[in-house]
């Protein structure tokens, strides 16, 4: 496969498990966009894997391809021929993208594999910092971000945001999902919005407006806990588009 069918697939597989990330990507270069979408699609693909069996057992073993994968691409050993794996492993050998992060976004799914117990805090925000904080400190790395500590820190308010959007859809899933108290949202709302703190974003502005929605969210999740099971803290479709175009024309995140 070709470096761009490589990641035209990536866009596609994107746009379509992933929407709030691809339209973020989208506001920003060409150049930016072919270092986003092959790290955005890595993440769904992690995502995906405690979710697409209810054996245990398979699902370690897709999240150990990961694994095995980017072991390879560290080796300098050509790429597997996945629609994913083959472009992430030019982006990282061209951007220098920190493995070290990526290896942790695949132990951090770990926790998506069995029976949910009771929701603590501070697991959650761990667990968003596994996952949206290190994707985010990567892809602002690869385009040039130095404070890379602090995009951390906005990936993991993303994070948080992100999950206390999903919870309606996790309860629908089933899987032995248990429903946290709403002081519990509250106080996940509170923690995420004391990490995002003003960081001069320059040529990594595109990776860091994915986080476009996340203040809104937290301060909705924060002021009613209660429509985080509703599915009521994401607002209006007009206002999610708006504030994204807004970002884009003003340069911001």
């Amino acid at each position: 496969m070709s470096v761009d069918a490589g990641i035209q697939a990536c866009a596609e597989l994107v746009q379509r498990g992933d929407p709030d990330r691809f339209l973020s990507a989208m506001t920003g270069s060409v150049a930016a966009r072919e270092v986003l979408f092959p790290l955005y699609a890595f993440n769904l693909e992690l995502a995906r894997a405690p979710y697409v069996t209810q054996d245990p057992i398979i699902a370690r073993m897709r999240l150990q391809f990961w694994t095995d994968a980017l072991d390879e691409i560290a080796a300098g050993k050509p790429p597997r021929a996945h629609e994913v794996a083959e472009p992430l492993a030019h982006v990282v050998r061209e951007t220098g993208a920190d493995l070290v992060r990526l290896h942790a976004m695949v132990e951090a799914r770990v926790a998506d594999i069995g029976e949910p117990g009771p929701v603590q805090v501070d697991d959650v925000v761990a667990y968003a910092k596994g996952t949206a904080g290190n994707l985010m400190a990567v892809a602002g790395g690869a385009l040039g971000a130095t404070d890379t500590q602090a995009v951390e820190r906005i990936g993991t308010a993303q994070g948080i945001a992100n999950w206390l959007l999903a919870q309606p859809a996790l309860r629908a899933a089933g899987r032995g999902f248990v429903t946290p108290a709403p002081e519990v949202y509250a106080e996940l709302a509170r923690r995420g919005l004391q990490m995002l703190s003003p960081v001069k974003a320059g040529p990594a502005a595109p990776a860091l407006r994915a986080a476009w929605r996340t203040k809104g969210v937290l301060k909705r999740a924060g002021s009613d806990p209660e429509g985080v099971m509703a599915g009521t803290i994401g607002g209006s479709e007009f206002a999610r588009r708006g504030s994204l175009l807004w970002k884009s024309i003003s340069g911001g995140w």
